[in-house]
């Protein structure tokens, strides 16, 4: 049988994207099938082997009616993240803002601000954490931690707390979310700029009427990377309390797999949430109205 010009072409295009399948089925498509599947098992490792034992839905029963701390832990943490994501993307988009200034050294001012993101791993931020270098000093003087405890409630005061504890680490990890901003306000046409200010427009009526709508796809990357960066960092409790679960004889593997897809359905349903925040109105098609005769 003699091959056509369009058969060759399909099997040049197989045998190229074949590697990503392999990859996929072997690295992301049977890990999380078996995930899935320990997630409803009581996974017990033994001499034989691990032994698994169906148990239906009773994993992720227990994690939102039995266990004590992780829905706690859990809310804590989303309550604390919605706290961190605007705060991260203000100040990134502020420090953008001001490096894309004509001013001298914006690289040496780019690299200081990414710096922390290359040298950073997650045993250099837990030795932070343990040796208090996140803290703020003003808070500590002023005895601002003591007023919001005995002015809030425990359910709006932890979170608040978590956040001033963690606000120079939240700062410290803005270097990617500037990079992002910097690209996106340097496709920004100078002429619009230009044409705004013979129009009479100040920077502040600028900012809001030229800047923000230009880069408003940079602000969702940002956002997704952002939530993706804070619920998969060492910081978080939830993902070292699935690690603890791991290795429990009591609950085990079946239990932290659980947990890790619970914790994937919140960190789905945050990007989804920021996807239809920025979704764009110009891509819902509309029907044109036909011309009357």
């Amino acid at each position: 049988m003699k091959m056509t010009k369009k058969m060759r072409e399909a099997l040049t295009g197989y045998a190229l994207v074949s590697p990503w399948i392999i990859g996929f089925i072997l690295f992301m498509a049977y890990p999380i099938y078996y995930s899935t599947y320990l997630s409803f098992h009581k996974v017990t490792i033994s001499a034989d082997g691990i032994v698994t034992e169906y148990i239906k839905g009773d994993n992720y029963k227990y994690a939102f009616l039995s266990d004590p701390e992780f829905v706690e832990k859990l809310l804590l943490f989303i309550k604390t993240a919605v706290g961190m994501i605007p705060i991260i993307i203000v100040f990134s988009m502020l420090v953008a803002l001001l490096i894309n200034q004509p001013i001298r050294m914006k690289g040496l001012f780019r690299s200081i601000f990414f710096l922390p993101v290359v040298i950073t791993s997650g045993e250099v931020i837990n030795e932070l954490f343990s040796q208090g270098a996140t803290a703020i000093p003003l808070v500590e003087k002023y005895g601002i931690i003591e007023i919001i405890k005995d002015n809030l409630s425990p359910a709006w005061s932890s979170p608040i707390i978590s956040l001033i504890q963690q606000l120079i680490l939240i700062l410290w990890f803005s270097g990617v979310q500037i990079l992002i901003f910097l690209a996106g306000l340097q496709k920004v046409n100078k002429q619009v700029y230009e044409a705004a200010s013979i129009d009479g427009a100040s920077p502040w009526v600028s900012f809001w009427k030229v800047t923000l709508p230009a880069i408003k796809p940079f602000i969702a990357v940002n956002m997704i990377y952002t939530t993706v960066d804070l619920f998969t960092n060492s910081f978080s409790d939830v993902i070292t309390m699935i690690k603890d679960n791991m290795f429990n004889l009591t609950t085990g593997f079946g239990y932290a797999t659980a947990l890790a897809w619970i914790y994937f359905g919140v960190i789905f349903v945050f990007l989804l949430l920021i996807l239809l925040l920025f979704r764009n109105n110009d891509d819902v098609n509309v029907r044109p109205r036909r011309r009357r005769a």
